[in-house]
This record gives structure tokens, sequence and C-alpha cells, in this order.
């Protein structure tokens, strides 16, 4: 399981463009508490220490117990907005977490026994298809990542979620289809695909990239023009 991350915060009182811009000039990063049928509550976070627990690499699917005042609130971040020139981040939502309640997460998957694999010994190659698993889990299960074991894969084997045993409290987000991970491949096979992809972009698919920058702008600009 994730281990319990703390952040300091404090609250805000005003809102909108002008006021967010003086808290980022000052290390402050402007948030937000929402859910738990509660009203949404406005507050600040210093950066330095946001950057810190964002290095951790778990950040989004840890508990982070926002300290308010000398009151402990239990949450789960959902988005961090970052600045499309610099990376740094520019706002966060935390989601309010009720006791026992359950909540869809990312979690990382980390492939083991690869020494164990026939088809990797042979020089086949591990293609990864997803990185990491959209799960639904007891906010007090949340694992920090998913162990998918390879021992005696050969090359033309897939791996599908219905090969994994997920942890107690946490079962797919996904369930209407069985989809795959990862494959075993030979290295041919994975040249060819690779290939493939390069001539799809060369005949014009590669702008996609410079559409989700510009459309990462605009999200930056949109949450600097709402507070």
């Amino acid at each position: 399981m994730s281990d319990a991350l703390t952040l300091p915060a404090e609250a805000r009182e005003r809102a909108g463009k002008g006021a967010s811009r003086h808290l980022r000039r000052t290390g402050r990063v402007p948030a937000v508490i929402y859910g738990g049928k509660e009203e949404p509550q406005m507050i600040h976070v210093e950066a330095k220490e946001l950057v810190r627990l964002l290095g951790t690499g778990h950040f989004m699917n840890s508990i982070v117990n926002l300290d308010l005042g000398g009151k402990s609130v239990r949450t789960l971040p959902k988005d961090v907005a970052l600045n499309p020139v610099n990376d740094r981040p520019v706002h966060v939502d935390f989601l309010r977490l009720a006791k026992n309640a359950k909540v869809e997460v990312q979690v990382p998957v980390v492939f083991i026994n690869e020494d164990a694999a026939p088809g990797l010994k042979k020089g086949g190659v591990l293609n990864v298809v997803r990185h990491e698993l959209e799960l639904v889990c007891e906010s007090e299960k949340i694992p920090s990542e998913i162990e998918i074991d390879v021992t005696g894969r050969e090359v033309g084997d897939s791996i599908h979620i219905s090969d994994v045993t997920l942890p107690e409290g946490s079962e797919s987000a996904i369930t209407d289809r069985d989809f795959t991970i990862a494959t075993l491949v030979a290295p041919s096979a994975l040249k060819k695909a690779e290939g493939d992809t390069s001539q799809a972009d060369a005949a014009g698919e590669a702008p996609a990239a410079d559409d989700a920058e510009a459309e990462g702008e605009a999200d930056a600009s949109g949450e600097d023009a709402g507070e």
C-alpha cells in the first residue's frame, strides 16, 4: 500500500486570476478540496513541498493528509495542472475522502522474474502496452504498484488483466473487456511496429503532439482565468 503523505496547507479567501498569480509569486500553489458531500474549500500549499512530494513518483496514488489549521483532512490528489513552459505546478485538486470510501486511481505496473521467462532469454522483448492500471480501490488499501510475474512466458504470449491477481480491496476499473497489459514479441516484430509508427508520423500524424501541447496551454490559461 502507498504510504500516506502529509502536506501543510492554508485556507485562501480570495479567488480569481490576480489572487492566484500573487500566491505563485510568493512560492505558493492554489488548490481546492472537494467531495465528501461538503462544500469545496479553497486552499494553498507551499510550492517546494508540493514539488518534493510529486518527486516521490507516487503522489497521485497516495493518501495525502492536508494539515489545515491544525485539522487533518484526508484526501486523494485528482489533478495537478502544470505550467506548459516550465512544468511547475500551478493548481491542485484534492478529493476529500470519506471513511471506507472507494476511489479510482492509476497504479504503476512492475514486471518481476524476467530471468525466468524463456521468451526473454531467447531474445524476445517485453512490449508493455499499459504502464499503469486503472483500479477502483478501498481508500485504505491503495497499492503502490502491481507486480506481474512473467515466469514461463514465451515469445508470442500476451498478458491480460485476467492473468493478474489484484490485491485485496482492488478491482479493475475497466470491466467490459479483458485488455492487454503486455506482450512478448520477437525483436524483429518490435522494430517493424516502430517503423510503422515512424511512417505514420511522417505521413502527418505527428502534429497531434502539438495539439496536445496547445490543449495543455489552454487548460492552464483556463485555470488562471477561473482562479
